[in-house]
């Protein structure tokens, strides 16, 4: 243990005289977090909508008057009155509008003889998010279109009342887990992956096993300094990033000592894991060209940004797989939930498994190389 921890104590040492390496490993999740969890999830407003009426009838004021109420109201849309219904699908295609709502000429006379009147939404299906949201918006204004002018005593319909467990979560809050997880990952990578090859490059391995030391106290020496740096990484970035989503009593003592036990395990899973892939590694530019890669194939499979339930079959194994899986489900339950460690002790045994496993194996396929 002593000669171990005299390996930890120079890393440290190390790392404490390049301050730059801790700043770096938090710059890059903190601007992911913020730009992402702005710029993602929340709620569009001032779509343009020609609107195009063609009939000029009560009822197809009533629909422009609706629609009016929705433009004044929560201003998901900006109402553009058109003559020309070409004129406006053009606009339509060269961006200027994002939707254009026809009312046809029958539309009047087709309400009054209760034959199947119909609007059309012509949307810019190549935008989901801006087509789902004009779409949702003018057919929950035709809901109110069609209601009568006066309910019955007794609800004929059966009706969906939705209860949330947990307060509001924004998109932000959604994306801190991840992030938290990304700090770590970008820790492992700069503190403990690009200086085990520098070092190996300079030699400095060789000149450990001249000594006294074993290769499990060598790379137990390097993971224990390694996880020590990124706990710091992901304790900062979660201290911090609670504060900036708005995270609910982020200093909650037992949520801080839960948030603890999964930040250390994360990240000696994630250093088990990098010193396992890097253990042949002798080039020092291998783990700068392969950290887009890692970054891609282990963040986005995680769940950290979109729900695992909507991927591709393939995808969903990888995740099975992926240590950030495990790692963003038991950071979104003590964040988002604030549950017991009992919601994430499945998380805790994986990631606890894993790093066994990938350190066993990197202990075993370390070798001289001089």
């Amino acid at each position: 243990m002593s000669r171990m921890w005299a390996i930890v104590e120079r890393e440290l040492r190390r790392f404490r005289r390049s301050p730059v390496l801790m700043v770096m490993s938090m710059i890059f999740p903190l601007a992911q977090l913020i730009v992402l969890g702005y710029a993602f999830g929340g709620n569009v407003h001032h779509l343009r909508v020609a609107v195009v009426d063609q009939d000029h009838g009560l009822p197809a004021v009533k629909i422009r008057e609706l629609a009016q109420a929705a433009s004044s109201g929560a201003k998901t849309i900006d109402l553009l009155d058109y003559a020309d219904q070409g004129q406006a699908v053009t606009d339509l295609r060269n961006g200027r509008v994002n939707g254009v709502l026809t009312i046809p000429p029958e539309f009047s006379r087709r309400v009054l003889a209760k034959n199947e009147p119909r609007v059309a939404l012509i949307e810019d299906n190549t935008d989901n998010v801006v087509a789902n949201a004009l779409a949702a918006n003018l057919s929950s204004m035709l809901i109110a279109y069609n209601e009568p002018p006066t309910t019955a005593r007794v609800a004929a319909k059966a009706t969906l009342d939705v209860v949330e467990v947990y307060p509001y979560v924004p998109y932000i809050q959604y994306l801190l887990p991840g992030s938290i997880a990304m700090a770590i990952f970008m820790m492992v990578m700069i503190g403990g992956g690009i200086i085990f090859i520098d070092d190996k490059a300079r030699g400095l391995h060789e000149g450990y096993l001249v000594t006294p030391i074993s290769k499990l106290e060598l790379i137990a020496g390097f993971n224990v300094s390694g996880t020590i740096k990124a706990v710091l990484a992901g304790f900062t970035i979660m201290v911090i990033g609670s504060l900036i989503a708005g995270v609910p009593n982020p200093f909650n003592a037992f949520r801080i000592l839960r948030l603890m036990v999964l930040i250390v395990v994360t990240a000696f899973a994630l250093i088990s894991m990098m010193f396992l892939l890097m253990v042949r590694v002798s080039d020092p530019l291998m783990p700068r060209a392969i950290f887009g890669l890692l970054n891609t194939v282990l963040y986005f499979p995680s769940g950290a940004v979109y729900p695992q339930q909507g991927f591709p079959p393939w995808m969903q194994v990888i995740a099975k797989v992926d240590p950030f899986t495990y790692a963003v489900h038991g950071f979104k339950s003590l964040l988002l939930k604030n549950t017991g460690i009992d919601a994430i002790a499945g998380d805790l045994l994986y990631l606890v498994a894993f790093s066994a496993v990938a350190m066993a194996a990197a202990t075993s396929l370390f070798k001289r190389t001089l």
